[in-house]
């Protein structure tokens, strides 16, 4: 040991008040950010009514009425360890006050407190004395402690005295092998004897028990979180449900409590690794026996001998488990013992697990009420890859019960709550994470929060077409050991395989090669996503020059003709017909402001529970749902930031429009919003399970009818989102406004209307995107009544209204008074009209979209490298290559170190770490961490045009367009057309042959 016990008892002084000063910064931040959010609203309504010049006064955050004691590290607390990974020993404070408060006669308790400290042993008055540095005497801790240790490597180590080493040995009361204190190297000696003096097993487990929190300290808030999930109520469930509570927060693990598990997350094992495949050591009764065996093997060849036989062959009797190819006991390898079996990690909440028992597997959509009333059958014989889609449960059997220690497993017979363990045998009924149970009462829990988010994607396919099916279980393995990573297949047959970063990229690959799928593999060029969005016209171009609208010319977009662009870059909406004239739609696009697109992107969770509950609340499912009280308050926090961001940006131009959105987009929960501005039409809130109503007044025939069809725009609306023009990848910040709607007369259908029967009243209106209309009529025997006779069908379709007879079943009733069945409304809504109207709301959200000024979202990686002063310039130098930007940049206090936060496209993070540190000699080490969406700063059509422009960049505009690259590549990855010349100013070459 290069220090003595003195420094040594600072050097560790300054690391534990190190790590408390850190510690305390983060607790610090973290109330700060909770009182802003809870007294934000009131301080700045205060803040307007105080002067600037004031200062403000931070005593009122409450930080000084907290205790936060016990957030920090301190030994006398008893929530620190003093180990040696080379050594193998490790102490708490508690162990030496155990040991001295027998020698000294004092307290264990006051030894404890005293042991760290600046505190001494007065030797004449044996008494415990404060100010040990300002006297000039060694602290308790250097002289009990430290010194002591240091005596034991001195004697054993650097002295190499036996003598000395026996006497400690001794005096410690140890008992250490004699074969290690006769070993020749010392450090072997040292280890025996810190294993027995000061072992680091107890230390770090007996702290574990004392300070982690017991599962019986679990709340009834966490309770409720872990079984609602998607911030339903617990109140809302099934009574049996709601019993099993208790169940958690007492930790029950008698036989009558029921078993609930959660899987979190599968691990791959090697099956040569598992307890029962591994050589055991032999008891003495079973080297008896082989000794035993042995000797009459022995006996029998001298007996062959004798009788001159001359056999290799032993007989069958004789066999042993030596040479019957038993190899368990023997070490040898079988083909039992290849390849990977899946381990669950889970954690038990309630009873007690053990082998053998058949629990059911409850999927992520699992519904214990449809499963209480019988609506879900359980198969026993089902897994996870042959179970059907309306179908969310298995049943297993547990084979074998696992105690993880590190890599090494020990079994188990029995595990009762509140433990962690690993399971096997649910390697077919586990895809990522689930939950087992006995009963099938109990709910699936949430899903697991993952902070790095699958971003970079890759194509692969195996060397060798005949290896297909190889490939695709590796990656169904992958996926299930992997929980960040997703698997894909295209419509186009392509295997993609996500991941969140280059490097976790190249270990999954590596995965499958050499573990999984064992195969050699074609990976394509990674694939990076992007968003395509609309920003407010520039005031300024490429040169920093004011932009004059009457010199620009309107750029051609893709796949529309001269024309169309142009005609359609003088407005900001666009009207579209369906094919047969009857409806005339008219949509606006609008760029959503940033920090609305942030809020909606960060709070997509809470967006895709809000759009759920609506459609509970609108009929559209059966299930009861209710929102929890946690829930229903983020849920209008979230309502209340949408209403206080659109106001900040412009209130006159977003007024009102929270109340107004029909819908998110796209899949429902993205950050691009449908708004209904057609003046008189209302509709359902998305807010209405808050409590937010629309007032539903009288409507016109027209607007009732509207209602049929709506979710067909929503439908179109999810379409267009899903898929923009710049190269069909998703929006994002956009929002599309709905003004007018009209359903117009066909000339063919201009009669009298006064025998309908048929009104927009016996219609039910599906509102949001996808569903369906619930059949509640019964079904229909007599086929008459689904069959119109050919006269009165023709003769009902010049009878009716214009538009009644436009959307409503051309078929007759039997009888004056009897409407259409509902079998045929559902059928007509769904029909041909609907997908006109689908198909022009999507086309006509795309053209509005190319209305405004297009650009390209890229992903971006937040990246942090520490490095010295001499390679800022080359790791400047790699960072403007690739585009990246610096953020921050500050210099450590003490060190010649500099703190640099910069932020760096995904799309060029590939090779970055690499070429970073060839660059800088390796002084330089990126952290990249994904951050954020952040707009391409270029128009991908741009062209010069002005004389500023010609000038600076010529006619040909030679530089690269970054944004222009981006597009192209993606569309050419897809197979769309790109408008680019192969040839421009082609000139021919003389040949020399042409002058001889």
């Amino acid at each position: 040991m290069k220090m003595s016990p003195c420094e040594a008892y600072t050097h560790l002084q300054r690391i534990l008040e190190e790590v408390n000063a850190i510690t305390g910064e983060l607790f610090t931040s973290d109330m700060m950010e909770q009182w802003a959010c809870t007294s934000g609203n009131d301080e700045r309504q205060h803040d307007a009514e105080v002067q600037i010049d004031q200062v403000f006064d931070w005593s009122n955050t409450g930080l000084n009425d907290i205790d936060d004691s016990h957030l920090y590290f301190s030994p006398d607390q008893g929530n620190v360890i003093f180990a040696s990974a080379i050594n193998g020993w490790g102490f708490g404070i508690k162990h030496f006050a155990r040991i001295y408060a027998k020698k000294l006669g004092m307290k264990e308790a006051v030894l404890q407190k005293t042991l760290w400290g600046d505190f001494y042993l007065n030797a004449k008055t044996k008494r415990i004395c404060k100010n040990a540095q300002n006297k000039g005497k060694k602290s308790l801790f250097v002289q009990f402690v430290l010194e002591n240790i240091w005596a034991v490597h001195d004697a054993v180590v650097t002295k190499k005295d036996k003598e000395m080493t026996a006497k400690i040995v001794k005096s410690l009361c140890l008992e250490v092998p004699a074969r290690d204190m006769r070993h020749a190297d010392p450090h072997v000696q040292l280890r025996a004897i810190f294993d027995q003096w000061l072992p680091l097993s107890p230390a770090v487990l007996g702290m574990v028990c004392e300070k982690l929190p017991s599962p019986l300290d679990i709340g009834e808030r966490r309770v409720e979180k872990l079984m609602c999930s998607h911030g339903q109520s617990l109140d809302t469930m099934p009574e049996a449900t709601q019993k099993l509570k208790q169940d958690f927060l007492q930790c029950s693990a008698g036989d009558a409590a029921p078993v609930i598990v959660y899987v979190s997350k599968m691990v791959s094992v090697e099956r040569k690794c598992l307890p029962e495949f591994k050589q055991r050591s032999l008891t003495q009764e079973e080297l008896s026996l082989r000794r035993e065996l042995a000797r009459e093997r022995h006996a029998e060849r001298l007996r062959m001998q004798n009788q001159d036989e001359t056999t290799d062959v032993l007989p069958e009797s004789i066999g042993s488990p030596l040479y019957n190819g038993d190899t368990s006991e023997t070490g040898g390898k079988s083909e039992a013992t290849d390849g990977n079996v899946f381990i669950a990690f889970a954690r038990i909440f309630s009873g007690t697990l053990r082998p053998g028992q058949e629990l059911y597997v409850l999927g992520p959509k699992h519904n214990p009420r449809k499963a209480l009333e019988g609506t879900e059958v359980v198969e026993a014989a089902s897994d996870v890859y042959s179970l059907e889609s309306n179908k969310h449960i298995t049943v297993c059997t547990i084979q074998q019960l696992y105690l993880m220690m590190g890599k090494e497993l020990e079994s188990l017979n029995e595990v009762p709550a509140g433990n962690v363990i690993g399971i096997a045998g649910l390697g077919n009924h586990v895809l990522k994470s689930a939950t087992i149970s006995s009963t099938i009462a109990c709910p699936a829990f949430t899903d697991m929060y993952m902070t790095a988010a699958p971003i970079v994607r890759v194509a692969l396919e195996p060397k060798h077409s005949s290896q297909m099916s190889q490939l695709v279980q590796g990656m169904k393995l992958l996926n299930q050991a992997d929980p960040c990573v997703q698997i894909l297949v295209q419509e186009t047959g392509e295997h993609i395989l996500v991941t969140a970063g280059e490097v976790h990229l190249k270990r999954c690959l590596d995965d499958l090669e050499e573990r999984y799928a064992k195969i050699s593999l074609d990976v394509s060029a990674p694939i990076v996503p992007f968003r395509e969005t609309i920003i407010p016209p520039p005031q300024l171009d490429v040169v920093n020059e004011l932009v004059d609208n009457t010199s620009k010319q309107p750029v051609v977009r893709l796949n529309y003709s001269e024309e169309e662009s142009q005609a359609e870059q003088k407005q900001e909406w666009v009207e579209m017909k369906t094919r047969n004239g009857i409806c005339t739609i008219r949509i606006r696009a609008i760029p959503l402001p940033e920090n609305v697109t942030k809020l909606l992107d960060d709070n997509a969770d809470l967006v895709k529970t809000l759009v759920k509950c609506s459609n509970f609340k609108q009929g559209e499912r059966k299930d009861s749902f209710e929102l929890s009280t946690d829930m229903r308050s983020q849920l209008q926090e979230l309502k209340h930031k949408l209403e206080h961001f659109f106001a900040e940006n412009d209130s006159e131009k977003w007024e009102g429009v929270v109340d107004q959105i029909w819908a998110f987009g796209p899949k429902g929960n993205g950050p691009n919003i449908f708004l209904n501005r057609i003046p008189g039409f209302s509709h359902p809130s998305v807010w209405q399970c808050l409590g937010s109503t629309v007032s539903q007044s009288a409507q016109s025939a027209e607007f009732r009818l509207l209602k049929v069809h709506c979710s067909s725009m929503v439908n179109g609306f999810q379409l267009a989102t899903l898929a923009g023009p710049l190269c069909e990848e998703p929006m994002m910040g956009v929002c599309f406004a709905l003004e007018s709607c009209k359903l117009q007369a066909d000339s063919s259908q201009s009669s009298s209307t006064t025998d309908c029967k048929v009104t927009a009243d016996d219609v039910i209106c599906p509102v949001s995107c996808g569903d369906e209309i619930t059949e509640t009529c019964a079904t229909v025997q007599d086929s008459n009544v689904l069959t119109a006779d050919k006269k009165s069908s023709s003769n009902s379709a010049t009878s009716c209204t214009v538009t009644v007879a436009a959307l409503m079943p051309d078929t007759q009733p039997n009888s004056e008074h009897e409407a259409p069945s509902l079998v045929q409304v559902k059928q007509q809504i769904f029909g041909p009209f609907s997908g006109q109207l689908m198909s022009i709301v999507k086309e006509s959200c795309r053209r509005a979209f190319q209305c405004h000024p297009q650009r390209l979202k890229t992903a971006m990686y937040s990246c942090v490298i520490l490095t010295t002063a001499e390679v800022l310039g080359r790791l400047y130098g790699v960072l403007s290559k690739r585009h990246g930007r610096i953020i921050s940049e500050e210099m450590k206090e003490g060190s010649q170190m500099f703190d640099i936060t910069a932020v760096l496209p995904v799309a060029e993070s590939f090779g970055f770490a690499e070429e970073i540190r060839k660059k800088t000699s390796g002084l330089a080490m990126p952290q990249l961490v994904y951050s954020h969406w952040e707009v391409v700063d270029m128009d991908p059509f741009w062209v010069p045009t002005t004389d500023e422009e010609l000038l600076h960049y010529g006619e040909k505009a030679d530089s690269e367009n970054q944004a222009r690259k981006y597009m192209n590549s993606i569309r050419r990855r897809k197979g769309l057309k790109i408008q680019e010349k192969i040839i421009e100013h082609g000139e021919k070459q003389r040949t020399l042959g042409r002058n001889k």
